[in-house]
């Protein structure tokens, strides 16, 4: 069961990529076409050619109907099966106890490194089965109706499902090395679905800049790696979890500087976690990434791979419980994170980005729980965020549908009534996200609160400070969406009068979603923040007495969460309800605070300015100077320059006239005539 659980996403994505290369070859010979008849306005590029039909000036755009429509259902059937094998296993792990090590078959075989390609199944990794596997179905079906028009799907569907099994690959992970394949094979499809409509400059680049700036991460993440193999000779996880605590008070020789072991082991691994999980400093790919098509940005960037880092900590919690100077760095960034991300989405105005804020947002909850000790607290959150997050994506896919591909708010307006499934979904949504009483989010949010006042390490306290904070700023900009998107008089009167409800293949994940948004948290809160963690996680999990201590927290602690969601609904209800004029106003008076929100803190400019202008500086001294100067100044093109010199002076000896050929004669016979003559005297 769990080998198909892994391996179906996989054959999905085989078969798609064939009948995608099929369909490729049968339109063009050789390649997909690469002029530029494809590229895309807005967010669902795909709807500018009508299915099946022919572009003017570039010829058939549609792939034969019968091989998108198999690599349709092939994936979503397949993705289907494994969701449902995942609840299943969710079941049989986490409440029947039934753990398991599969091992698969030897991989590498080098000196000391021994390492098998095993299934490491345990409550975790089946928690992580159900977030990616459930959602990745309900991505699937919903993208067969999103992505109706366009002419690629085989190839895109091909796409997800390899992002789907590389997930799966790194949360069933045995060793560091397997993770390590998972963790670049999710980086690699989200490279390929961010830019997945290749045509469009700003898709291109936003994948460019998701794959550097995870490459930062990642390269934290693999010396931490090679880390744990110095320390103990394996990069197994039972290995070293076995030898964790004999590597208290060792140190390790970083340049010269005598670092502890285990809290730099910690520091570095947590690196990789930041770039992964766009947390505070390599944040700056995660909301360029909305270019990508919106169930993109659903599956990938709202519930799985962004949460990958996450799954990290908590997976290796058994190392970072021993290096409490690293929990705190994690509570530190996390609770930055938290604050920073919401600052932003306070101003935002596309409705991918600030969901997108959002998400950045709600990841620095999830590390400040893992930093404070509280790491089922931190999957809870993780797993109930999963659907409502989603949820929000694919409601804003269908709000952007309904309007024409329109993704700016402010171009919006009255859709309450022209799309009512939707809006309902999205306010669903958007009452779990903001904490509101009995939804999802009121039980994993508050809890991580409640867990960062209870907490002991050095920046526990500022991390429930920045989260209190949040949360009220994440109710403001999540009912701002609200009320500027459904509410109001529509601001495109023509968008708006064509404006109507996406078909039931879209509709119905929303549906999926809404009820695992509503449910998720009391269902599941005494197995993740209650008296039945020990017995759910058992040893997949390090477990502190930190539960112990959130559950005799004073009872203003636990309502203020509560507190703030009211307050920041309550000001956006006021603002952008009762008073739209006020908005304006207010930034127009504090128009500094707004442009510097609006810019996103100015991270990208500031990044621009110390390592990306440099670097263009340096390649183009080394380029101009180094290579065109030096060594092709001095190389190939010096030697052909003085090879052309020589010959040009020789062929000006040739000029034709006779008496300079009998007088060149005259001048050699007399030079030969005079060498034999010394070279005659100095022989005698």
């Amino acid at each position: 069961m769990y080998q198909a659980i892994v391996l179906l996403p996989l054959l999905g994505a085989i078969l798609a990529g064939m009948i995608a290369l099929a369909g490729a070859r049968a339109r063009f010979p050789g390649a997909e076409p690469s002029d530029d008849h494809h590229a895309p306005h807005a967010d669902h590029a795909a709807h500018a050619h009508p299915a099946g039909g022919h572009d003017d000036h570039h010829g058939p755009v549609e792939p034969p109907a019968a091989g998108s429509r198999a690599a349709e259902v092939i994936t979503t059937s397949l993705l289907m099966i494994a969701a449902v094998l995942s609840w299943i296993a969710l079941w049989r792990v986490g409440f029947g106890h039934h753990d398991e090590r599969i091992r698969l078959f030897t991989w590498i075989i080098s000196a000391d490194l021994k390492l098998d390609w095993s299934l490491r199944i345990d409550t975790l990794t089946a928690v992580m089965l159900v977030v990616v596997n459930t959602v990745s179905a309900l991505v699937h079906l919903y993208s067969v109706g999103y992505m109706a028009e366009d002419p690629y799907r085989p190839r895109f569907f091909a796409y997800l499902s390899l992002f789907t099994f590389a997930m799966l690959a790194l949360v069933t992970a045995d060793n560091l090395a397997q993770m390590f394949f998972g963790w670049e094979g999710v980086g690699l499809a989200s490279y390929l679905l961010i830019g997945f409509w290749y045509h469009k400059p700003e898709a291109n680049a936003a994948a460019i800049k998701a794959f550097v700036v995870n490459r930062v991460g990642d390269f934290g993440f693999a010396l931490g790696i090679f880390a744990v193999f110095l320390m103990t000779k394996s990069i197994d996880f039972d290995t070293i979890f076995a030898q964790a605590p004999g590597l208290a008070g060792k140190t390790i020789d970083f340049f010269g500087w005598h670092a502890d072991a285990l809290t730099l082991i910690c520091l570095l691994l947590f690196m990789g976690a930041m770039g992964k999980s766009a947390q505070f400093l390599l944040h700056t790919w995660l909301p360029d990434a909305m270019e990508g098509p919106t169930p993109v940005s659903a599956l990938i960037h709202a519930a799985t791979m962004v949460t990958a880092g996450v799954f990290m900590v908590a997976r290796l919690s058994p190392l970072f419980e021993l290096a409490p100077n690293a929990l705190a760095f994690v509570t530190l960034v996390g609770a930055t994170t938290a604050f920073f991300a919401a600052t932003v989405g306070l101003v935002q105005n596309d409705i991918k980005r600030i969901v997108a804020y959002s998400t950045c947002s709600q990841l620095g909850y999830m590390f400040v729980a893992m930093g404070v000790g509280a790491y089922s607290v931190g999957m809870f959150h993780l797993f109930t965020h999963a659907f409502f997050k989603a949820l929000l994506f694919l409601g804003s896919g269908s709000v952007i549908m309904a309007m024409h591909h329109e993704q700016d708010i402010r171009n919006m307006g009255g859709l309450k009534n022209k799309i009512p499934f939707t809006y309902w979904c999205m306010v669903i949504g958007t009452l779990a996200l903001t904490g509101f009483p009995l939804t999802a989010g009121y039980f994993s949010k508050d809890a991580i609160i409640e867990a960062a006042y209870a907490g002991k390490n050095p920046f526990a306290i500022y991390a429930f400070v920045m989260t209190v904070i949040a949360a009220g700023m994440t109710a403001f900009y999540s009912w701002r969406l609200i009320y500027k998107t459904f509410h109001g008089a529509p601001h495109d009167r023509h968008h708006y009068e064509a404006a109507h409800e996406s078909p039931p293949v879209i509709l119905i994940p929303l549906g999926v979603l809404a009820i695992g948004s509503l449910g998720a948290g009391f269902a599941f809160k005494e197995f993740f923040a209650g008296h039945h963690i020990a017995e759910f996680f058992r040893e997949s999990l390090k477990q502190g007495d930190i539960i112990d201590a959130m559950h005799h927290v004073p009872l203003a602690v636990v309502w203020l969460p509560t507190a703030m969601m009211a307050l920041g609904w309550g000001v956006a209800a006021y603002i952008y309800l009762l008073h739209p004029e006020i908005a304006p106003r207010i930034a127009k008076q504090h128009d500094a605070l707004y442009r510097f929100l609006l810019n996103k803190w100015y991270f990208d400019e500031l990044y621009d300015l110390i390592f990306v202008r440099p670097a263009l500086w340096f390649g183009r001294v080394f380029w101009k100077g180094g290579d065109g100067y030096v060594i092709d100044g001095f190389g190939p093109d010096g030697v052909s320059a003085r090879v052309l010199d020589v010959t040009r002076n020789v062929v000006r000896l040739q000029t034709g006239y006779l008496y300079h050929y009998a007088f060149a004669m005259l001048i050699g016979a007399a030079a030969l005539i005079t060498w034999f003559m010394f070279s005659g005297s100095g022989a005698h």
